[in-house]
């Protein structure tokens, strides 16, 4: 391609489709789009003149990439995951698998470690190549592959994001009961969580990297007062399952808490891909991890420990699964304060429902060429319609859609993480078989994997959910075995099926195909 074409021959070709990939960088994302839409293409400019980001999914080239401080990692992942939503899954260790609070902090600790460290790995590789993470999976799963995974991808970041309006409106419904209806409350939150995300990345960047600091601090006041109201370690031991039992409520809470901390790596990569590419890796994978793990175990703990408060108005207010009004009783110990600390926690949630808003959109950009030729704000603001109706409409379900919905969770994004690390560790390392990525080739189908391989393997880690999973509505053959109600395996057979069928298929993909 001829480099002597001027900006409108460029972009003109650009909407022709007849470019390669490298040459499709050398135009902003934003000429190409007001070009592509008209009249409409005024209104975007004028969006983008403003600050919003016009950039999707399209690769960021090095010359482009902000040399930003990797400390941001460990910013922004305390800021998603040091919020009120992460409460409620400590909450699950007692409420659905009866286990003292001791036996819940080791599976938390465990758990998360082993989620923790599955995300870690998936942010390294957005310095390495400048991609959004469902980009990243065509390099492994091919056009095809990529694309099924962005549509779990999507129904992931949507499911999230449900769960984070949900319980913030319940929160703020508790300030003042009868004076806000929980709607109401479910709407504030959802458009507090568009703003940032309509933006896009650096405005998304600057509030993730503040935003912790006010949250923790209000989880060290919870600790204190669920204190002065009374932790009983020893109160759910008496109800505490053994045996098979004990083994399968083991199993099947570690599996939601991993799938808490997993649910991020389809996304990892999407807010460290403007690193430059001579970011440590380490430095990367170290920041991501303990940005998750800590805030995640400190939080979903202080869950635990509260189920472990005898106190009859405690009780009470848990009622039939509403955490947020068992921490409005926490607080009601300070009145007034009380209330305006918790108005602050129910709008914690934006912090965690950010990135769902944000990737849910760039992942439906990832479904293929023509989703990508869609603005990015638009799949943005799609995104949030369907989740603030899905929270309206499952608005009395909370704990059962969250317990339901992170177990089932953890079982793609863990062979997701497995087919993207062996991808990367055996056949893109730079002695691999194939020496690395061609990162010009991430929107040509042609030049990319058949995706076979992946797809297989991916259907063979599914099948291994399924004989391992313990859901309400089904349990698997394996899972039966440990206990009546079965103990869930359903994420440590994802990850073992896929582990041990994706090598010897992508060897063979790799031999029959050459990429």
């Amino acid at each position: 391609m001829s480099s002597s074409l001027n900006s409108d021959e460029k972009i003109a070709t650009l909407e022709d489709g007849k470019v390669d990939n490298a040459y499709r960088a050398e135009v902003s994302p934003d000429e190409v789009i007001v070009r592509r839409f008209g009249k409409f293409g005024g209104v975007l400019g004028k969006l983008f003149a403003s600050g919003v980001e016009a950039r999707g999914v399209e690769r960021v080239l090095e010359e482009d990439r902000e040399n930003k401080n990797v400390w941001n990692n460990l910013l922004m992942w305390f800021s998603v995951n040091a919020v009120l939503t992460t409460v409620p899954i400590g909450v699950l260790a007692q409420q659905f698998f009866t286990l003292t609070l001791p036996h819940a902090i080791a599976v938390i600790l465990c758990f998360g470690a082993l989620g923790a460290a599955g995300t870690a790995f998936i942010a390294t590789l957005g310095p390495q190549t400048g991609l959004r993470t469902m980009i990243i999976a065509r390099y492994s799963s091919g056009y095809v592959g990529g694309t099924i995974y962005s549509i779990l991808n999507i129904l992931t970041q949507l499911g999230f994001s449900t769960t984070c309006v949900i319980l913030g409106g319940q929160t703020l419904a508790s300030v003042n009961p009868g004076t806000l209806p929980l709607v109401v409350g479910i709407i504030i939150v959802a458009i507090c969580s568009l703003i940032p995300c309509f933006v896009g990345y650096n405005l998304v960047h600057v509030y993730e990297r503040y935003a912790w600091i006010v949250t923790f601090i209000i989880f060290i006041m919870l600790y204190a007062l669920g204190g002065k109201a009374g932790y009983d370690i020893s109160a759910q031991k008496p109800l505490e399952d053994t045996g098979k039992d004990y083994i399968a409520d083991v199993l099947s809470f570690g599996g939601i808490v991993f799938g808490s901390l997993t649910g991020w790596g389809p996304i990892a990569a999407d807010y460290n891909c403007k690193l430059p590419a001579t970011t440590s890796s380490v430095k990367v994978f170290t920041m991501t991890f303990f940005g998750l793990w800590i805030p995640v175990c400190f939080v979903e703990i202080l869950g635990a420990a509260l189920m472990t408060i005898t106190d009859p108005a405690y009780v009470a207010a848990f009622g039939d699964g509403n955490t947020g009004a068992l921490l409005a009783q926490t607080l009601t110990q300070w009145h007034g304060f009380g209330k305006f600390i918790l108005v602050l926690l129910a709008m914690s949630v934006i912090a965690n429902n950010i990135p769902n808003t944000y990737s849910a959109g760039l992942s439906m950009q990832a479904l293929g060429r023509p989703f990508a030729m869609v603005p990015r704000v638009f799949w943005t603001v799609l995104a949030f319609v369907i989740y603030t109706v899905a929270g309206v409409a499952g608005r009395e379900h909370f704990s059962t859609i969250l317990s339901n919905f992170l177990a089932v969770l953890s079982y793609w994004t863990a062979f997701f993480i497995v087919v993207t690390l062996e991808e990367h560790v055996l056949f893109r390392r730079k002695s691999g078989p194939l020496g690395g990525y061609n990162l010009d080739d991430y929107d040509t189908p042609s030049k990319l994997p058949l995706g076979v391989a992946g797809v297989l393997a991916g259907c063979i880690g599914a099948a291994g959910a399924v004989v391992g999973m313990a859901q309400t509505y089904y349990v698997g053959p394996i899972a039966a075995k440990l206990g009546p109600f079965g103990g869930d395996l359903g994420f440590e057979l994802a990850a073992a099926f896929t582990a041990v069928s994706f090598p010897p298929l992508r060897y063979l993909e790799i031999r029959l195909t050459g990429r």
